[in-house]
């Protein structure tokens, strides 16, 4: 059975947290490329312009994509013949506090929810799944709160139709506007219960698929007319993409969550 040390891992989730938070994504700035080339609206066109020249910058000069670096939300992918020596949990919290200190990004996370208290470097939400084989994989993406604030969970009758489904997931990002900084990518969690499928609408945001399913080509379109535009300048880019995860739920059931990402949907991921 291999065995990986927790002190490898705290190393990778600091090396990650810094990647996540000033290299956007290449999958991510094509498509805010393709958006600009389609897009015919000047001042839409100006604020993609800006996006865009606003991550060069962060590649360029080492610089946090944006102010808001986010609560880290991290998917583990533990292989079942893989042994940690050492506490995983307290890896990736030390992990994620030595990298926001080398990284010199901002302290966005309070440790009591209620009573608020003095912001720190330390905090993350851990998500693991046991997968075949003996690799660790870590996938880190830091949540920014503006998008993450306009969150939704709805828990329809089983005879709800697809127009009833399609209805709520637009009205979600209707209702967000321009407040969670558009063009926006839409994760959308069907199935399972209520807490899996708001997992799964976050899931959806990690780019694990590249084909578009019918639905979520019709989400997309009826998202883009809403025409709110890149950071609410109107025009034809609403929102880049939209995925849909989906899971086995009850007969009595149909939970339906949306998780929005801003335009800054930062990721990094590392295999062990």
């Amino acid at each position: 059975m291999k065995t990986i040390s927790a002190s490898k891992i705290k190393e990778k989730v600091s090396d990650l947290c810094i990647k996540a938070n000033l290299f956007l994504p290449l999958d991510v700035l094509k498509l805010l490329k393709n958006a600009r080339r389609r897009e015919t609206s000047q001042s839409a066109r100006s604020a993609l312009d800006a996006i865009i020249t606003n991550a060069a910058v962060a590649r360029r000069q080492k610089l946090a994509i944006c102010q808001d670096t986010g609560l880290p939300v991290v998917f583990l992918e533990l292989g079942q013949d893989l042994r940690i020596r050492g506490s995983l949990k307290q890896a990736i919290y030390q992990g994620v506090e030595s990298g926001y200190r080398r990284g010199y990004l901002r302290e966005s996370v309070v440790t009591d929810p209620v009573s608020r208290g003095k912001p720190v470097y330390r905090g993350a939400v851990i998500h693991t799944e046991i997968v075949k084989g003996n690799r660790l994989k870590i996938t880190l993406m830091p949540k920014g709160f503006g998008c993450e604030n306009k969150s939704q969970l709805v828990m329809l009758s089983p005879t709800a139709g697809v127009n009833q489904i399609k209805e709520f997931i637009v009205g979600a990002v209707r209702k967000a506007g321009a407040d969670a900084c558009p063009p926006y990518i839409i994760g959308v969690g069907i199935g399972g219960t209520a807490d899996y499928a708001c997992l799964l609408a976050k899931i959806a945001l990690l780019g694990r698929r590249t084909r578009s399913s019918r639905l979520e080509k019709e989400l997309l379109k009826g998202i883009n007319r809403l025409k709110i535009g890149p950071m609410g300048m109107g025009g034809k880019t609403t929102a880049l993409t939209v995925v849909v995860e989906s899971a086995p739920t009850h007969i009595a059931g149909l939970p339906v969550a949306v998780n929005i990402s801003c335009h800054a949907l930062r990721r990094a991921s590392t295999v062990l």
